[in-house]
């Protein structure tokens, strides 16, 4: 049993787990701030997720980071919560599952997208656990038992993580059952209302959004069928939470008040479905994979079939090989930053620094508010060795994405052997934007002992001590 299922068994309200009380929207104002404030979930949510980023079971990719967060900010568009902000992520495990964490954290790993046949479907997925966070489940479903106090929400959550890590799944399993303190038969009855709640909720998000909301009961009827049929391990624990029939059902009714909408699949969506296939396929399997499925005829999109092959071509070193499966991608596709983004990955294979930079600029002149670009461009040239124009690229862009933690982290790797203060200062803003706050204090003390006479700085870092100081204590408190 992997950490993210624990996870979602003990903090997320999952797609695939038959959640928590439903009816039409509800009051979700003193029973749920009395049981667990806002301030409450946003802290619970942030420090699970933070345990997710430094285990490295967050994927690391800034154009999949980009596209999930740009259909999550459409979907999650009409949401009113005071305060809380939605992060979508991607969990680097191939078990197919979705979650919400508390402050609106969500989560779907790679084999939930790569099971999907449509953005639709994704949508389906998102709307729903956006649907969990937006109307407050996790915190309605304490409000009806008192044994779930935040702290034990918390300690939960650690012990799973902690326990997975060390690779006892059956001790993970068994934090889980005693932490959580619910009666199951309890569990169960608010879990129907909540999860029918969430598909309601869910498809009124994926309509605003422009999304056919007949993908939910599509996709649910396809996870049943999986669920039915899989004989893998990571989905024992998903049966005894199916899927029912009455639950497509009432999908499927609910959908007949919505109008039916043809919408083409992004490239967008399809271009970061097969680099994460790719990712997680071995070279061999994977060239295995794309040459079937190119030679039958089997994919939703071919010229994405192209894109993965390339991928996997570069993977196995083959430049020639990978240069010609993206030349037949681009006969297929329009033009894309990802397309432009596998040119420059090319190049660099190859260590040609000046073609990878005209790569980059090249892709950047056609597309100049692509984030994976700039990044690109920066790494080729602290890869080339310009590590000025590397430091004047990363200026430019922290003025545009100040709390991009990458960038930090690309400028302190540039200051680390040569300017301590600057390359404390940078990883401390790192941790900070990561919400990594005591790595960070630790950080910025360092940097505020280093020697340097820029004033500018200094008072930012005494600026952001005093923060973090507040911030650790209140963590360390609550």
């Amino acid at each position: 049993m992997t950490k993210q299922t624990l996870l979602a068994g003990v903090l997320a309200l999952s797609l695939l787990h038959p959640s928590v009380s439903y009816a039409d929207l509800p009051d979700l104002g003193e029973v749920s701030d009395a049981s667990l404030t806002l301030a409450d979930e946003n802290r619970i949510g942030r420090q699970a997720w933070r345990a997710m980023l430094e285990a490295g079971d967050i994927v690391d990719d800034q154009e999949v980071n980009d596209y999930l967060n740009d259909i999550g900010g459409r979907l999650s568009s009409g949401v009113k919560l005071p305060g809380v902000g939605f992060t979508y992520f991607c969990v680097n495990d191939t078990g197919i599952n979705a979650f919400a964490m508390p402050g609106g954290y969500i989560g779907i790993n790679i084999g939930l997208l790569l099971a999907t046949q449509s953005e639709g479907e994704l949508a389906s997925v998102l709307g729903h656990e956006t649907a969990h966070v937006a109307q407050r489940h996790i915190a309605r479903m304490k409000a009806a038992s008192s044994a779930t106090s935040p702290l034990l929400l918390l300690g939960t959550i650690i012990a799973a993580a902690l326990a997975a890590k060390a690779g006892s799944g059956q001790g993970a399993m068994g934090v889980v059952s005693a932490g959580m303190g619910l009666s199951i038969s309890n569990q169960l009855a608010f879990s129907r209302d909540f999860e029918r709640e969430a598909d309601r909720v869910g498809m009124q998000y994926m309509s605003q959004a422009g999304f056919d909301v007949r993908s939910m009961p599509a996709f649910f009827q396809k996870l049943q069928q999986n669920e039915r049929y899989s004989d893998n391990a990571a989905l024992a624990f998903l049966r005894t939470h199916p899927v029912t029939l009455e639950r497509i059902s009432e999908a499927e009714n609910r959908a007949l008040d919505y109008p039916v909408r043809m919408r083409a699949d992004s490239v967008d969506y399809l271009l970061v479905r097969e680099k994460l296939r790719a990712a997680t396929l071995t070279p061999d399997e994977g060239l295995r994979y794309y040459e079937a499925a190119l030679d039958r005829g089997l994919y939703l999109n071919e010229g994405a079939q192209w894109y993965g092959l390339a991928q996997v071509k570069l993977r196995q070193r083959d430049i020639a090989g990978a240069r010609q499966a993206l030349a037949k991608a681009r006969t297929k596709l329009p033009d894309h930053p990802m397309l432009r983004g596998l040119d420059v990955a090319i190049e660099r294979e190859r260590k040609d620094w000046s073609a990878a930079r005209n790569a980059a600029r090249a892709g950047l002149a056609r597309f100049p508010q692509s984030l994976s670009l700039q990044l690109l461009d920066i790494d080729v040239a602290v890869a080339s060795g310009d590590s000025q124009g590397a430091l004047s690229l990363i200026k430019t862009q922290l003025s545009r994405h100040p709390e991009n933690a990458g960038l930090y982290r690309r400028q302190a790797s540039l200051y680390a052997d040569r300017d301590p203060l600057r390359y404390h200062a940078a990883l401390g803003n790192a941790f900070y934007y990561e919400q990594r706050y005591q790595p960070a204090m630790e950080q910025f003390q360092l940097a505020g002992k280093a020697k340097g006479d820029d004033f500018y700085l200094r008072s930012s870092i005494e600026a952001r001590i005093r923060e973090l100081d507040r911030l650790v204590r209140d963590e360390r408190k609550k």
